[in-house]
């Protein structure tokens, strides 16, 4: 069952993006799943930070960015606790950000290898 719609999914994913490039996030990709059948959300956006302090810094801009640019809130937040992995869910896109071993460890990309996949070119 699909949660309830949220804003544009679409230019959401481009502000995730801008909020994850303000702080030098890496490896980013935006992973379709719109085709997916059954699928939770239409999109996640997944990239990898250093160390505990740059994933809390990229979560925290990602948030700060959709905010000002969308006026919006994450639906749910979870993982800053630990900072291994933070996901920000705003209903239809899906924010993950991970430490490199940790991204490595639960492989998103290759778990959802049916979705259109889209890497985001390092600025």
């Amino acid at each position: 069952m699909r949660k309830p719609k949220g804003p544009d999914p679409e230019q959401l994913v481009e502000v995730i993006v801008k909020g994850i490039e303000e702080k030098k996030g890496q490896k980013i990709v935006v992973l379709d799943l719109r085709e997916i059948e059954n699928s939770a959300t239409d999109f996640f956006v997944v990239c990898e930070g250093s160390s505990n302090t740059q994933v809390n810094g990229i979560s925290d801009s990602i948030e700060e960015c959709v905010r000002k640019d969308m006026g919006e809130k994450p639906w749910h937040i979870e993982g800053r606790d630990t900072s291994e992995w933070v996901l920000l869910d705003y209903v239809n896109v899906v924010a993950h950000v991970f430490q490199k071993s940790i991204r490595e460890f639960y492989n998103i990309e290759e778990l959802w290898g049916d979705a259109a996949i889209r890497v985001i070119e390092e600025k």
